[in-house]
């Protein structure tokens, strides 16, 4: 027996703890390890390092060509910069002293924060990451060989006192803190090649000792290889570290075998848009991000590094205009991979069809147009569940691949597919891969590989799949240590297979090789951050108010172009298209989520006023346009009122004049109804038509108290009752509904011993993610809010109401006024509320007589049914679902909905819906939704299923307002006009959603429908705007092939055939 011979077989767990601790950079043996010869010579401070900085003031972020203008003073390693969101510019010149001559020579600058070097002229060369973290980037190679003449240098470096991650631990501190930022080196450093080299391989060899199955031979040769170079390796002595290479020259060599699993690695760094850090600080992780990106791509020819979001391209572009022109031509070598096709990556829960849409138009447009192709892959790693209409929404984009990871955070059940066929609400399929390695931040190590091909769930069907690499959330991306370690893993035993390339290669692949996939019907749902429906209610409220504006606005702007006789109006098509960029900005899954740190909600809030005010200027001029200008410029002198429905069908509703314009046109009659809250005049207006005007004259305010008047009583026993024809609705002196009963169907809604209009306040502690999460058991702690004061407001004729005051704490109240119109069933109600609570959710439920195993809710361009029982962990799961305009619980001749106008966050437990209004995390934003609130939500009872009712049609109406516009001529005039714009018969389940200019040609509109209830149609379209020539198109706006749309002889109509849930888009050509 050899008295030296290794044990190791003995002892492994003792083995592999001592490879580990050869490698490791933070151990205390250091100095004996690998580590105490990474570097042969090092030099700091002058004569060889000079520093000088200059410090922006507050929270600038000042250019290259200003910063370089300033004053510089004196400093040093050591001093703390900040604090926190500041800006410091570093001057720097070095000179290579001698000992440095024939070795490689870097500049390792470590300011503890995010860095970004720029040359002497002004280029943006690299970003750097300082710190302790496993992103740590400090090194800066400034010449690959130095000589015995070397110049001295000079170039900055620009230093962003934030972290990768923002500004600190988000959970226990505001992110707006004061933090101060040691810079912690600025040196001369001459890497030694073959130690870095061997590094890279021990860190290989180490973790597939560690990561392979402890008993497979190949694990057992990783030890014993590890464990041999250690034994080789002398600190002292550099001529053993080519000695021990040839070991694991020796382990590398075995190549994997050619039937193993096929992993396609592609580099990437997630840049969040907007979370722990404001999107200017955006703009530069992009610049810092990328640049490093491009330097690696010079060094690993086979480097393949992808970056979606055509919004942070668009931010390069104007700030950093040379480098893009770097990343265009690694764009065109094929290194650099512009992907996803969206402006940013954006929730895909609160956004309309419509914004959907424009972030694909507004994404591929831009590839296009400065990348020379748009992107087939719809690449959207980080979002907080997918929406069933998104399959079809991919396809009518140009798109026909999608890649997600997120579902593997799924806190109930694991999703059960990798590599499958997704389809859509309408019947649409897109090939979808999960990566198995549950990342897209993958650091490069064998364990991931390993554990991926374990986690594939498909692998019978595709014995391959894609792999993401690269720091992310707050940017950084692959370093050199994750490129070097790829290579080595590129092709050895024990691991699969491992290529780099464009993700596109992978799809085809999957696509001609894969045996049949199975597929998945219907919403991703994602069984994790359901409190994003909620969080930050009222960036959620601008978000709707600004779809809206901006639908009515294109709408308008179309029509006061194409329309009028003269065409004199300027379609304002760069103003719009600044506002949808904007909003689909606001849109990423961080920012209208609620899941953003404060300072992007004080920037938000900035757009959305933006947004808001110049679609609001653009609705107006549109429509004084379409009114043919018969507003005129003396509004003191109104001849009475044009009111125009942007919906498109016919409706009739109660129309609230301000008290001084009513006394212009019609001061000689005594209003029918004066509004309590504001003392604006109630006028009701019938049968206005769909995309049709209408006009409100003394006459029609001559018409005295209506038929059937809705009227408000209190009895004896405290309780109210507001009633109309249609229903009678009784009140408790809570403000609960204890009777909701329709007086034509002969029904009551509430059963006995139940109650609607009902709020209730939750405990709201998450396990971990404050402002993302509501947890199930959530639901077991609450109280319900009993305690009112109801007041009579409004009496009628037209309109009755009452004021329910409901104190929620010491601290926070809700004031609700509830009206009933004469002419509807519908009950609204308009809520205030002052918020100040911590960690409470909000919630009101309504209890119904009706019985029904699925709920409708609204989802982009469609809805979806979700079980209203929790027989199984995934109906369980569902306990918190998403809904847009509605929420519907109908069984066979009856339902009711529940309407909104800013509210996303739903649950229906059998006959109990609820919906959430306000929740109160402390994190991220430690202000999160405090402070006072606005919204409204309806009660809509209906005869029928859902498929039989015009719920659809009822939401819109509740969030799209009859506009009112006061007119200079005489209303008998306007009568001339009131033809409709557009009109869509024969087909009452198709909605008219989108008119706008098309983007290429100023002689072409574009009419975009869907059908909303799930079945087929044939539509007659009629636009009364000119045409000669209409096709179907994509999107994109471009034709598709081998579709035609049917005109009518001799007539301006079109017959539009639907499959359910179909988006059509039609462009029509002057």
């Amino acid at each position: 027996m050899k008295p030296h011979m290794s044990y190791l077989q003995k002892h492994p767990d003792i083995t592999r703890s001592r490879v580990s601790n050869f490698v490791n950079d933070n151990h205390q043996w250091k100095d004996v390890n690998i580590q105490a010869v990474l570097y042969d010579v090092k030099a700091s401070g002058e004569p060889h390092v000079q520093l000088e900085v200059w410090s922006a003031p507050g929270q600038e972020r000042p250019t290259f060509k200003h910063a370089v203008k300033q004053e510089f003073r004196p400093a040093k390693v050591g001093q703390m910069f900040g604090p926190s969101w500041t800006t410091h510019w570093f001057r720097v010149h070095v000179s290579i002293p001698a000992q440095f001559v024939g070795k490689p020579v870097q500049f390792l600058f470590d300011s503890s924060c995010e860095a970004m070097v720029w040359s002497a002229e002004g280029e943006p060369i690299m970003g750097l990451t300082g710190g302790n973290g496993g992103e740590r980037h400090v090194d800066y190679a400034l010449t690959a060989c130095a000589t015995d003449n070397e110049p001295e240098r000079m170039f900055y470096v620009e230093i962003a006192c934030n972290g990768l991650f923002g500004n600190g631990d988000y959970h226990e501190h505001p992110q707006d803190r004061a933090i101060y930022y040691r810079l912690n080196s600025a040196e001369l450093a001459a890497p030694n090649p073959d130690a870095w080299a061997l590094y890279h391989d021990m860190e290989v060899i180490v973790d597939m000792a560690k990561g392979l199955p402890q008993e497979s031979p190949r694990s057992w040769q990783a030890l014993t290889a590890a464990n041999d170079i250690v034994n080789i390796f002398e600190h002292a002595d550099l001529a053993s570290i080519s000695k021990a290479r040839s070991v694991s020259d020796a382990f590398f060599a075995v190549a994997s075998h050619p039937a193993s699993h096929q992993v396609y690695a592609i580099g990437n760094c997630h840049i969040d848009t907007a979370w722990l850090w404001p999107f200017a600080e955006t703009r530069r992780k992009t610049a810092r991000s990328w640049s490093t990106q491009l330097k690696l791509m010079d060094s690993f020819e086979e480097y393949r590094f992808t970056a979606s979001q055509a919004q942070q391209f668009e931010w390069l572009k104007e700030d950093y205009p040379s480098l893009f022109k770097r990343i265009q031509d690694k764009a065109k070598s094929g290194q650099f991979i512009p992907i996803g096709g969206t402006w940013v990556e954006m929730d895909c829960n609160i956004p309309s069809g419509e914004s959907l849409a424009r972030q694909f138009l507004l994404g591929q447009r831009f590839y296009k147009q400065h990348f020379g192709q748009m992107c087939d892959v719809f690449w959207l790693p980080d979002t907080f569940g997918y929406s069933s209409q998104l399959p079809q929404i991919v396809r009518l984009a140009g798109a026909k691949y999608f890649f997600t990871q997120k579902l593997s955070w799924n806190n109930i059940n694991k999703f059960p597919n990798t590599t499958f066929w997704w389809t859509g609400l309408d019947g649409s399929s897109v090939l979808t891969h999960m990566a198995p390695s549950e990342t897209y931040s993958a650091q490069c190590r064998p364990g991931e590989l390993i554990n991926g091909v374990k986690k594939h769930k498909d692998v019978a069907y595709s014995n391959e799949s894609l792999y993401l690499f690269g720091n992310g959330d707050g940017g950084g991306g692959p370093l050199r240590s994750m490129l070097e370690r790829m290579r080595r893993m590129a092709n050895v035993d024990g691991l699969p297979r491992v290529k780099q390339s464009h993700p596109r290669e992978f799809y085809e692949h999957v696509e001609k090789t894969a045996r049949e996939l199975v597929a998945w019907k219907g919403e991703l749902y994602f069984e994790l951050h359901r409190g994003t429906y909620t969080s930050q209610s009222n960036n959620k409220l601008w978000n709707r108010q600004s779809e809206f504006l901006l639908r009515d606005a294109e709408l308008l702007c179309t029509v006061a172009s194409f329309g009028s006789e003269d065409n004199e109006f300027e379609y304002p098509a760069e103003e719009l298209t600044r506002l949808w960029k904007l909003v689909c900005l606001n849109q990423f899954h961080d920012v209208v989520p609620g899941s953003a740190i404060n300072m992007v909600y004080r920037d938000s809030d900035k757009m959305y006023k933006d947004i808001i005010s110049s679609a609001n200027r653009i609705r107006k001029e549109a429509l004084a346009t379409v009114c043919h200008s018969m507003t005129g410029t003396d509004l003191t002198n109104s001849q009475g009122l044009a009111v125009v429905n942007t919906t498109g069908w016919m409706r009739s509703d109660i129309v609230a004049i301000p008290a001084s314009t009513y006394a212009q046109f019609a001061s000689d009659n005594s209003p029918v109804q004066i509004r309590a809250s504001d003392n604006a005049v109630l006028v009701p207006v019938t049968n206005v038509a769909g995309f049709g005007l209408h006009s409100v004259s003394a006459e029609t305010c001559s018409v005295r108290v209506p038929k059937h008047p809705v009227h408000v009583s209190k009895t004896d026993k405290d309780t109210y009752v507001l009633e109309n024809r249609f229903v009678s609705v009784t009140f408790n002196a809570s403000g609960h509904i204890t009777s909701y009963y329709d007086k034509t169907e002969h029904r009551e809604l509430v059963p006995k011993d139940g109650a609607a209009n009902v709020f209730e306040l939750y405990d709201d502690v998450p396990l971990f993610w404050d402002a993302w999460d509501i947890e199930i058991y959530s639901l077991e702690k609450y109280q319900t809010l009993k305690s009112a004061v109801v007041v009579i407001v409004d009496e009628g004729p037209l309109v009755a109401s009452i004021s329910v005051r409901v104190p929620i704490s010491d601290g926070s109240v809700l004031t609700q006024t509830i009206s009933l119109a004469e002419h509807s069933p519908r009950l609204d109600f308009d809520c205030s509320v002052d918020w100040h609570e911590n960690r409470k959710c909000l919630k009101v439920s309504f209890t119904w007589d009706i019985h029904s195993d699925v709920a409708t809710y609204e989802t982009q361009f469609g809805v979806v049914q979700r079980p209203t029982h929790r027989n199984t962990t995934w109906d369980m799961a569902k306990f918190e679902v998403c809904g847009h305009k509605f929420a519907d619980l109908s069984e066979f001749g009856y339902g009711v909905a529940l309407l909104n106008d800013c509210k996303y966050g739903f649950s229906t437990l059998g006959n109990v819906m609820s919906m959430s209004l306000l929740r109160a995390p402390k994190a991220p934003d430690e202000f999160s939704d405090m402070g006072h609130h606005r919204f409204r939500y309806a009660i809509y009872p209906h005869t029928g299923t859902f498929s039989e009712s015009n719920v659809v049609q009822e939401a819109y109406q509740f969030n799209v307002p009859l506009l009112e516009l006061p007119i200079t001529i005489p209303p008998q005039t306007l009568a001339l006009h009131k033809r409709p714009f557009f009109s869509v018969s024969g087909a009452r389940n198709v909605v008219l959603d989108t008119v706008k200019r098309a983007e290429d040609d100023k002689n072409s509109y574009i009419v975009r429908l869907y059908e909303a209830y799930g079945g087929h149609a044939r539509a007659l379209l009629t636009s009364r705007l000119p045409f000669s020539t209409v096709c179907k198109v994509n999107l994109l706006e471009e034709p598709m092939d081998g579709t035609s749309i049917e005109r009518l002889d001799h007539s301006t109509a079109l017959k539009v055939p639907f499959k359910p849930f179909e988006v059509v888009s039609l462009m029509f050509t002057l």
